[in-house]
């Protein structure tokens, strides 16, 4: 049995050496085994979502390497206690699944933190800002106007059906015209109109 807790720490403990080493020269991987949930390998079932199979997120390189460490460790330091072959297993077998498990959990739990960072014009649609050069009025031409959106201070194109924003007025935006174009109204209209 020892040599069986051997094999795995010696494997599953290089190998989540070498993903240390890798991921601190920067190499480390953003590709996982079977990984991210994100591929499509199977069924076509109505009503079966692949992205709720908790199982398959349990399934990673990375899990697997932490769980065949654990696993090796917890055997080799259960048999070292004089715990009996069967108990032995069943340590080295919990320490295993719950190695899996955590890794499973820090994993799903980092990648929950990733944005892509893209700013969509589409969110700006009620938000406050400025004029920053003059908007023609009656949509007979564009100006620009600066907002804050996703907490970055954007600046679009505007145009007005109102009468003419001079720079500085504050404005609200009233709907997406292009994806640098906003269509805005002043504020103090917007307001009137939500009073009435």
């Amino acid at each position: 049995m020892d040599t069986i807790f051997i094999i795995c720490a010696a494997i599953g403990g290089t190998l989540l050496l070498c993903q240390v080493v890798l991921t601190a020269l920067g190499l480390g991987g953003h590709h996982d085994f079977f990984a991210h949930g994100e591929h499509d390998f199977g069924s076509h079932e109505p009503g079966h979502d692949h992205e709720s199979s908790w199982f398959a997120g349990l399934l990673t390189f990375r899990t697997i390497v932490a769980a065949l460490t654990f696993f090796g460790l917890a055997g080799l330091t259960a048999t070292a206690g004089k715990a009996q072959p069967p108990l032995a297993l069943a340590i080295a077998a919990a320490a295993g699944a719950g190695a899996l498990v955590l890794v499973a959990q820090m994993m799903r739990a980092l990648r929950g933190l990733r944005s892509d960072g893209t700013v969509h014009v589409e969110r700006s649609v009620g938000q406050s800002g400025t004029v920053y050069l003059t908007i023609p009025g009656r949509k007979a031409g564009a100006g620009k106007v600066t907002l804050t959106l996703q907490n970055r201070t954007m600046e679009y194109q505007a145009i007005t059906a109102e009468n003419e924003l001079p720079t500085g007025a504050k404005i609200v935006v009233v709907s997406v015209v292009g994806p640098d174009t906003v269509e805005v109204r002043p504020a103090n209209v917007v307001e009137s109109n939500y009073h009435v």
